[in-house]
């Protein structure tokens, strides 16, 4: 069926593209008015009839960058066969290839602003009471331990965790760029320079230290205890990769995994969900001595030069407890820059290192921090803007 070419798709057919690009915009997709009145114009071009015309029409109008094909596809499956006057007319013809595809992890989050309900209708006193009850879960939400929260809470912190960031700069290399307030003197730059004025050294060049971000590298535990933690650690891991691009992620349990480079995907959820599917052993037990001992043999020499600074997410309960995992901790400790060790067991106020495994693990390391709530995890940002501490090991409690 053809639509008239001389007036914009009204009825159904409007309503159903702009609730389409209501659902987009929830969804994470940069979809304003002006998207919409283009693709109701470009609607005029083509057959609607043909489903596979109509998907690259609205593909091509609200789909501005790449990561964001994938939404597209899931919020076109879910909305157009949730329409009933549309589902005979889109299954007729069959989509492009690329649109075949298995929905991609981040169609959760589709899901989820699919069963939004409409907020337009909701009365301004029901709106201001809302944004205070808000704001009020924020604040708990900042002390609130992971493994205690609700799947919503979850996806507000993990909104949350993606907006972190660590600061650029903070690690000072042996080498040297021209710096006006440098204490190096530039010879060479001087001395060419000085050629413009027949060998008169009237500007005296200078270098100063290059300073770049400091390599990090993660290994985290996905032992049944620890999976909660470690999944909403990843966010966190994830949302600095963008900006820190020596980043390394090992995932250990019984055996150790490499996801650096899964991590690197663009979309979280998708980052998340290659993590998962590269990994035989999560929320499964725990060999910390094992699991270092293959670190410390196949990839400490790669990883952790030029400063490399660690971060060790564990709970510590190692089944196996024995001299080999102080070796190994030791090992680790002599190759790295700085050790912080990240223990969600610190979120107790009456804790003590009686565990086996924590004993010998923890003459090992820099620092001993808690990583159970956001205000842990800024408090580790604040840690790795500043210079390490002065003393050996230092032991920050939770006070949240």
């Amino acid at each position: 069926m053809a639509i008239n070419h001389l007036a914009p798709p009204s009825g159904h057919m409007a309503d159903n593209v702009i609730g389409f690009a209501r659902a987009l915009r929830a969804a994470g997709l940069p979809v304003g008015p002006g998207s919409v009145i283009d693709a109701l114009d470009a609607l005029q071009l083509i057959e609607v009839g043909h489903r596979s015309d109509f998907y690259a029409t609205l593909e091509a109008i609200f789909v501005k960058r790449h990561e964001h094909a994938l939404i597209f596809r899931q919020a076109f499956m879910l909305f157009f066969r949730a329409a009933e006057e549309w589902k005979s007319m889109l299954d007729s013809v069959p989509l492009p290839d690329h649109a075949r595809k298995k929905p991609p992890p981040a169609s959760r989050r589709v899901q989820e602003a699919m069963a939004q309900p409409a907020r337009s209708e909701e009365r301004p006193q029901a709106q201001e009471q809302e944004l205070k009850l808000s704001v009020s879960d924020k604040e708990i939400l900042q002390k609130k331990d992971f493994a205690q929260m609700t799947a919503a809470e979850i996806a507000e912190v993990t909104r949350e965790i993606a907006k972190m960031r660590l600061p650029q700069a903070e690690l000072v290399t042996r080498r040297y760029q021209p710096d006006a307030r440098g204490l190096r003197l530039d010879m060479r730059r001087t001395v060419r320079n000085s050629l413009r004025t027949g060998g008169e050294i009237i500007d005296i060049r200078k270098l100063g230290r290059i300073e770049k971000p400091a390599p990090i590298v993660a290994l985290l535990d996905i032992s049944g205890s620890m999976s909660e933690y470690t999944r909403l650690f990843l966010h966190f891991l994830h949302a600095i990769t963008d900006y820190r691009k020596r980043v390394s992620v090992f995932l250990f349990g019984t055996r150790l995994t490499n996801v650096t480079r899964a991590l690197r995907a663009r979309d979280p959820d998708e980052a998340l969900a290659s993590c998962s599917s590269s990994v035989e052993d999560w929320a499964g037990g725990t060999r910390i001595a094992t699991s270092l001992h293959s670190f410390n043999q196949l990839w400490a020499r790669r990883v952790l030069g030029q400063g490399a600074i660690v971060l060790l997410i564990s709970d510590g309960l190692e089944r196996e407890a024995d001299a080999k995992l102080a070796f190994e901790m030791d090992r680790l400790h002599r190759s790295c820059r700085r050790l912080i060790w990240l223990n969600p067991l610190l979120r107790y106020s009456g804790f003590e290192a009686k565990a086996q495994g924590i004993k010998m693990m923890l003459p090992h390391v820099d620092e001993f921090r808690p990583v159970h709530n956001l205000t842990s995890i800024k408090g580790l940002i604040g840690a790795l803007s500043s210079p390490p501490p002065a003393h050996h090991r230092s032991l920050i409690r939770s006070v949240a």
